[in-house]
């Protein structure tokens, strides 16, 4: 019960009145008491957070915490994909024609994802990866290749949790959800980072509207649940090197894109 309180203050829920109070909640130093609570129902890692528990005012501030420098190693090689984020890699594959993507239930074409056929053609036969992060992970998401900012826009006016009950319940919310996309144009492919709300309110944090895009790079976070799809634009010569789904940290290589002949 205890467990379900915490990560209801965290992912909210899809009524905007229980989202408003859980969230006004979870960032008042009222929730404060709870850190510690929360920390060990998930098995934080704390040795690798920028300041010690004590440090954080509010259960949201813990939530949104930074990691310290270092914490994320990742190879720096331009050919390397890596993960934009901790969490759990949920699928991952070729996105073929009329391809449909699976998760927790329902169903989405890519079209539906980015709301704009025009907008979805240039990743299609490309790759896609889905990453859910968890209440237990750290919420930041990284740039996962060197590039430039070729698009930056938001799409959706409403919002559900991206969260088991959520996917089960709510009206097809990678279709709905309030929700950032940001476009590069790397050194090999055009990619994109779908950046998904997991609440009734605009969650996703973003640092400048700088265009430049340093792999490895924190340009933003999440204030409460979320999800990342990512998609790299149709070319045979990228192919998918994670081995399996699962946990997975910022900065492990998931691709890579081999010379062209």
């Amino acid at each position: 019960m205890k467990k379900k309180l915490l990560k209801s203050l965290v992912e909210l829920t899809g009524n905007p009145i229980s989202s408003g109070i859980l969230r006004h909640l979870s960032a008042s130093r009222l929730s404060k008491p709870l850190i510690k609570t929360y920390s060990k129902a998930y098995k934080i890692d704390e040795s690798i957070m920028e300041y010690p528990r004590e440090h954080y005012d509010s259960l949201q501030a813990f939530f949104t915490r930074n990691l310290k420098s270092g914490a994320r190693p990742f190879n720096e090689s331009p050919e390397i994909l890596i993960s934009p984020s901790d969490g759990q890699l949920s699928s991952y594959g070729r996105v073929e024609e009329g391809h449909q993507f699976t998760i927790k239930g329902h169903t989405y074409s890519i079209n539906e994802i980015f709301m704009n056929e025009k907008s979805a053609s240039a990743y299609k036969n490309g790759w896609y990866f889905v990453f859910y992060l968890s209440p237990a992970d750290y919420h930041h998401f990284h740039y996962p290749a060197d590039g430039t900012v070729i698009n930056r826009y938001a799409l959706g006016n409403k919002s559900y949790p991206v969260n088991t009950m959520g996917l089960t319940y709510g009206d097809k919310p990678f279709e709905t959800n309030y929700r950032l996309i940001t476009e590069l144009a790397t050194t090999y492919d055009k990619i994109a980072l779908v950046k998904v709300g997991a609440l009734n309110v605009n969650s996703v944090q973003l640092y400048s509207s700088s265009k430049e895009a340093k792999k490895g790079e924190d340009f933003g976070y999440f204030s409460f649940g979320s999800t990342i799809l990512l998609f790299v634009a149709g070319d045979s010569h990228f192919s998918a090197t994670i081995q399996e789904k699962g946990a997975i940290h910022v900065g492990d290589p998931i691709g890579q894109w081999l010379p062209r002949t």
